[in-house]
This record gives structure tokens, sequence and C-alpha cells, in this order.
């Protein structure tokens, strides 16, 4: 098989997990209604908090988290890849308790067929005066992760990863990805500076399809995300993208595109290491 209908969700996700997951099951049944074969959500899907004592109240192990087994039924009952950008899970107990975000590719069956834990973490203070500790709450991944689906291998990432392409080359040279997964949550003013630019590049670069489903709108702790959810073909032009609240986009992604295009440009061919 060589194409297939892919979705962005786009969401403005709260803290409460059930709320969360009753709008993305509306928007990827909608999708699905739209002959979408493979469908991705955002960063955070199920609960989108600040406050780290807030969102470890809502959370729970992967094993016993009831949202992720309703994804995976959704999954199942609808004969769809269901890509879940990001949940937080908890890890650790007691003191040592924390979380980590971790996206979830759910096959057809309903099963779990790859996860891959986000290895950057988003620790920053902008000028507008927002500041962000994710190291304070979650731990890091440790190794990158791609996962092979019917019509080309995905390789996985979340939200600030896009920054530190080496990720994307490693991913696409090494472990043959030709469709880059972006799920996110960039912030409002980062979006409005970086978003597009970035996501063509990781797709130029790499001669791969870039799917990126974004959290966009005025959460209910007060943050605003960027939404605009793209869907990039390895040219770099822009099939599908959302504007700013939730819904959901979706492309006819043609998988010989991969090809003509690192013809074109055999940039993964000329890469090569070098002394500094």
């Amino acid at each position: 098989m060589t194409s297939f209908r892919a979705a962005c969700i786009q969401m403005c996700s709260a803290l409460d997990p059930v709320r969360n997951l009753d709008d993305a099951e509306h928007l990827i049944r909608d999708a699905r209604r739209d002959g979408c074969q493979y469908i991705q959500t955002p960063e955070q899907t199920a609960t989108m908090e600040m406050n780290r004592q807030a969102m470890m109240n809502v959370i729970s192990a992967q094993e016993d988290c009831t949202g992720l087994k309703r994804m995976q039924a959704l999954a199942e009952e609808l004969d769809i890849w269901l890509h879940i950008g990001s949940m937080s899970f908890l890890v650790g107990t007691g003191d040592d308790a924390r979380a980590v975000n971790r996206s979830l590719l759910i096959s057809p069956a309903g099963r779990v067929a790859a996860s891959y834990d986000k290895i950057h973490m988003f620790d920053v203070d902008l000028e507008s005066g927002e500041s962000y500790r994710e190291s304070a709450s979650f731990v890091p991944g440790q190794k990158a992760v791609a996962a092979p689906l019917p019509w080309g291998t995905l390789g996985l990432s979340i939200c600030y990863d896009l920054r530190f392409p080496y990720l994307y080359r490693a991913l696409s040279k090494q472990m043959n990805a030709n469709i880059l997964a972006i799920p996110a949550a960039f912030t409002k003013r980062t979006g409005q500076a970086h978003w597009h630019v970035l996501m063509r590049a990781r797709a130029i670069e790499n001669g791969a399809f870039v799917i990126a489903a974004a959290q966009g709108g005025q959460h209910e702790n007060g943050r605003k995300t960027y939404g605009h959810s793209l869907i990039v073909d390895p040219w770099g032009t822009i099939l599908a993208e959302a504007a700013d609240e939730p819904g959901f986009i979706a492309a006819n992604i043609d998988m010989t595109r991969v090809d003509v295009c690192r013809k074109a440009i055999p940039s993964l061919q000329h890469d090569r290491s070098f002394e500094i």
C-alpha cells in the first residue's frame, strides 16, 4: 500500500481526562467518517495542566489507565491506527513519584504497537513572563523510537523535540522513518515565530512526511497554545493546516513522494560525520 488518508485532531485540553477524551473521541469519529486510516491527537491529549500536583492527582500508571483502555477500544472499533500524541503516566511511588510524557501508537487490533517517552524537556523562562519546567514533573525518555505502519515507517517525537534536528536525522537515516510524527502543545508566542518553518524544515531535510497534531486555544489554566496542526509533504508543501481552535484536518498521503523527493535532494545519502 502506497497511499492512505491521515488526520490531525486539534484540541484545547484541560485538566479533566474524561472531558478531554470525550472531545477527542468525537473528533476521531469525525475523522474516521472522512475516511482517515491514521489519526493523530496532540501532546497531552488526556490532561493539560501546568500545576504538578493537580496533574499528578488525575493521572495513573499506564497499566491502570482507563483512558488509554478507552482509546484502545476505539481504535479497534473504528479499525484505525490511532496515535495518541501523548498522555502522562505515573512512574515511581511516594516521594519519588514522577510522570512520563508518553506517545502511544495503537493498532487497529487495539494493541499498543509502540510507545515513546519525550526526550527533550521544555525548561524555559519566556520574555512574556511565562515559565515552564517540564523536568520538575517528567522523567525524560532515553531512546528514539520508530514503528512500522502499513504504508511506511513512523518516527515518533513530541513537541519540543522539534528543535533538535539530529533526532529526526537518526529516525530517518538510521531507523528508516519516512513519516515523522510531531504532536505538540506549542505556546502561542513561539508557535507564531517558529512552528511553520521548523515543521517544513524537518520534512525537507529528511525527505519525509510530517504529521503534527497540536493543542490550540486558551486553556482552562490560562495558557494559550498556537494550534495550526499541520500535514507537510517531503518537499515542504503544506497539505493541510488547522486554524486556532479544536477540530480536525486531513490529507491524502502518497508515499511515492518520499522516493521522488529523496532522489531530487539526496541529503540522507550525503550526510557524514566530520571533525570539529
